[in-house]
């Protein structure tokens, strides 16, 4: 299919940033295949103005659990460990397969609604991610959440986690690794393990590192290490990670991730509202870390919304730096772009020729982009989301003119007060 995005005022990669400028978009079945001048034999089956709208790339959540968006404001003002193992494990317990479905879709509907084209997701229950993500269109990372102590090789989880990538191995907007949870729920054993099995089988890591000062205070108490340590000597390490919050990270924690090419993610509404901290992100950036961004699960987060991630990356570390200068507006909008589709290993997150044609179109007259005296400021400080009119991914349109057109909402919505019925979440 031949997509002709005409006349839009697009932010392309220049160098370490970003520049503005009107281009013709030219799309041609999943990729971009030319800028301004029409490739030779190019057909438009499809023609979008973009006279009225900002073409950006289609943002990159680079850690969620989207089956938690039915958890959304049930464990809010609670400490962490209160938070997780009080709370939201009892609601998991009772969890069916099919509700993972429902809240994945709930997810994705309100990421569209939101301009993110891709999300990296650590989930519980095999199959029902996956599934909400043929049918939503949307491209992901899916890792099946692994937890164990002493490893075994027929652990029943990894084979899931191996058998669901092979259910799933044709549609090429989805890929896997495998997610072992965190240093405190994986012993070094069961992580030797599946660094074992992920080496063998040529797939990533997806794992939480260095959460909360709990986390760190025992590691160092049981092991007499920091967790990123931890994680390094068990071997996950040695393949292709991305490590989700590294809030307590300490400058040889940071050399080490750098050594070792580990993507960092940070989450700063989610780990703001557990009172965990902020990660060090200029540090992290300054020792050559590539630092993405996330949402986390609404469970913590309550929401899944990427502008608001970066509205609070590129301001929280001004204030806690007592420096304006710490975190950009360009430098922000690469880590939900293009720094994402590195650590996932994805050729999207840029509107280039060759890259994936994961794209969201911005509505130029919505206030909070009037003036628009520079789109990557407004980016980073002024948009909300709300603004986002149409999004396309893999070449395909999801949403135009703010409808919705691989989701039915109304049924999702039925189904998840449904859900929260059951589960005695909602009155």
């Amino acid at each position: 299919m031949g997509l002709l995005i005409r006349n839009a005022l697009a932010v392309l990669p220049k160098g370490e940033g970003h520049e503005t400028a009107r281009h013709d978009i030219y799309v041609d079945g999943s990729q971009i295949v030319a800028i301004d001048a029409a490739p030779e034999g190019f057909v438009a089956d499809e023609v979008i103005d973009g006279t009225r709208r900002l073409a950006i790339p289609g943002l990159i959540n680079a850690h969620t659990h989207t089956y938690m968006s039915m958890m959304r404001n049930v464990a809010d003002d609670l400490s962490f460990t209160d938070w997780l193992f009080n709370t939201i494990e009892p609601i998991e317990d009772r969890l069916v397969p099919e509700d993972s479905y429902w809240a994945s879709l709930l997810s994705q509907a309100e990421m569209i609604r939101g301009g993110t084209t891709c999300f990296n997701d650590q989930q519980m229950h095999i199959g029902q991610t996956t599934r909400a993500v043929v049918e939503s269109g949307m491209r992901a990372v899916i890792c099946r959440g692994l937890v164990g102590n002493e490893y075994d090789l027929d652990e029943r989880r990894i084979r899931e986690a191996l058998s669901e990538r092979d259910a799933f191995a044709g549609c090429d907007r989805l890929t896997f690794r495998l997610g072992p949870h965190a240093p405190y729920s994986c012993g070094p054993d069961y992580l030797r393990g599946v660094a074992e099995v992920a080496k063998r089988e040529g797939m990533g890591i997806h794992i939480h590192i260095a959460e909360g000062q709990v986390e760190s205070d025992n590691m160092l108490r049981d092991h007499g290490c920091t967790p990123v340590e931890y994680v390094r000597d068990a071997g996950i390490f040695e393949v292709p990670t991305i490590a989700a919050h590294c809030i307590r990270v300490s400058e040889s924690d940071r050399a080490i991730l750098a050594e070792y090419g580990v993507s960092v993610v940070t989450n700063p509404a989610s780990n703001m509202k557990l009172g965990n901290g902020f990660a060090p992100v200029p540090e992290l950036m300054a020792a050559g870390v590539n630092v993405c961004l996330g949402t986390d699960g609404a469970a913590s987060n309550n929401a899944q919304n990427m502008f608001r991630e970066m509205g609070l990356l590129a301001l929280i570390h001004k204030g806690t730096h007592d420096t304006p200068q710490c975190v950009s507006a360009d430098e922000t909008l690469a880590m939900a772009t293009r720094n994402g589709a590195a650590a996932l290993g994805l050729p999207t997150g840029s509107i280039e020729v060759g890259k994936k044609a994961d794209l969201a179109l911005l509505d130029l007259d919505a206030p909070s982009l009037t003036p628009l005296n520079s789109a990557v400021a407004a980016l980073a400080y002024s948009a909300n989301g709300s603004e986002v009119a149409d999004v396309i991914i893999d070449g395909r349109p999801v949403m135009r003119n703010r409808e919705l057109l691989t989701i039915d909402e109304e049924r999702v919505r039925a189904e998840i007060a449904r859900i929260c019925g059951r589960l005695g979440l909602v009155g």
